[in-house]
């Protein structure tokens, strides 16, 4: 890893892990497909100016080795990979994987960085504090996060939430937390620009991690997921929240929950990768040219 990305700026890097999923797997499948999808990623981004790739050093540097057969350990291979890469000063992209490698990545940022804000987009939570008695899926990754000191809980927000739950309580306990909750019916109709001039505000100049589940995007635009969710968010409104990330102190981010058996046109990976090129966009170091 520290040969990998001696040098790099920003790596890519998969992690291809789907035994957190509670309902439709196949997302150890997604970084492979949106690789694949990503072949149509060109240089400049035309509508925002962005120049990633002639403003700092990228490389995709495959992915992260793990114990596919046994989950809590594999999530120990992804922090300790996580924290190599990080430690020649490269900051990440993770391309997912079920939501549960958000929560390794996260212990390996908070050792670099400390506590991080996060923006969250997403049709769930992910904040359960268990599933059937196992503590450890991908419903579950922003409790132990919050739990274990990895997030500034006063700087986090949830953008996109829906869909049925457990009980009327499921967003309580973020809230308790500090989390901003901006469930998905708040989104309708709406440009989300505005909402980013508040979340910059509420992120200030501290460390910031991006975390993207494709689910939270309305399943018309992105079938290929576990467990999708009806009348979500549009891309449109993808690119407002990523966009409006501009100017943030990001020191990573991950797209989790693209799963290929289920993206029978390649549009939910292709929707990935033109997420995961945004991201990187805003990233601190890249060049803008005035368009």
């Amino acid at each position: 890893y520290v040969v990998l990305c001696a040098g790099l700026d920003v790596c890519f890097v998969g992690v291809p892990l789907d035994a957190g999923t509670s309902n439709r797997s196949g997302t150890r499948f997604g970084p492979r497909q949106i690789r694949s999808e990503s072949c149509i990623i060109r240089h400049v981004n035309n509508a925002t100016g962005a120049q990633p790739f002639d403003s700092i050093q990228v490389a995709d540097v495959g992915d992260v080795w793990m114990n596919i057969y046994n989950l809590p350990e594999a999530c120990k291979n992804i922090k300790d990979g996580f924290t190599k890469l990080m430690s020649t000063g490269c900051k990440t992209l993770a391309v997912g994987g079920d939501h549960t490698i958000t929560w390794p990545i996260l212990q390996a940022v908070k050792e670099k960085y400390g506590p991080v804000g996060l923006v969250h987009i997403d049709a769930h939570a992910d904040t359960n504090e268990g599933l059937l008695g196992a503590p450890v899926n991908h419903g579950a990754p922003f409790r132990h996060a919050a739990v274990e000191g990895c997030l500034d809980c006063k700087r986090v927000v949830q953008i996109g939430l829906r869909g049925t739950g457990y009980a009327i309580e499921d967003y309580e306990w973020g809230k308790k937390q500090g989390f901003r909750i901006v469930q998905a019916h708040e989104c309708w109709h709406k440009s989300l620009a505005p909402l980013m001039e508040e979340v910059r505000e509420m992120m200030g100049d501290g460390p910031v991690y991006i975390s993207f589940d494709i689910d939270g995007i309305d399943p018309a635009f992105a079938p290929g997921t576990g467990t999708p969710e009806i009348a979500g968010l549009t891309p449109i409104q993808a690119l407002e929240i990523i966009r409006g990330c501009r100017g943030l102190n990001i020191v990573g981010g991950d797209l989790v929950e693209v799963s290929p058996p289920y993206d029978t046109t390649g549009n939910t990976a292709l929707l990935a990768a033109n997420l995961l090129f945004e991201m990187l966009c805003v990233f601190p170091g890249v060049k803008y040219a005035d368009v």
